[in-house]
């Protein structure tokens, strides 16, 4: 049986720690709220996708198909889709200043006396646009 082959870290230099894949209705108003709240950098953007990066995470946003998306209703605000089985967290400097850019940018992060702290950070919930729960933390 064949194993994976890991390559050496300076071979790997274009690669990110980890990533993820969300799917959206609205490619790129959901995206903007990743780049703005954050501070992503747009790396590819292509019919039906954007991929956002930052030093620790890619971040995928791949389009709804339109026949699947028409019968998809967001609401404004947006619901938060809290029954999902997937939860991402990101890192932010501050939570108070990404609490400020996710209403601008059309999501949500949880009053600050819902924050709470475990681990060395501090951590509060919210959601994108589209209703996608998140979680940021930030250093305690």
């Amino acid at each position: 049986m064949r194993g994976l082959m890991i390559k050496p870290e300076d071979e790997m230099s274009d690669a990110v720690c980890a990533g993820a894949v969300l799917f959206a209705k609205d490619l790129a108003r959901v995206a903007r709220f990743y780049e703005g709240v954050l501070g992503m950098q747009r790396l590819h953007a292509a019919v039906g996708h954007i991929v956002l990066e930052s030093p620790q995470v890619q971040l995928v946003i791949h389009g709804i198909p339109a026949r699947i998306a028409a019968g998809i209703q967001i609401n404004q605000p947006p619901e938060r889709r809290s029954d999902t089985a997937i939860k991402l967290f990101f890192p932010v400097a501050s939570l108070s200043e990404a609490r400020a850019k996710a209403a601008a940018l059309g999501g949500q992060l949880d009053a600050a006396d819902q924050e709470w702290t475990a681990r060395g950070f501090r951590a509060c919930d919210g959601h994108d646009p589209e209703g996608n729960v998140l979680q940021l933390r930030e250093r305690a």
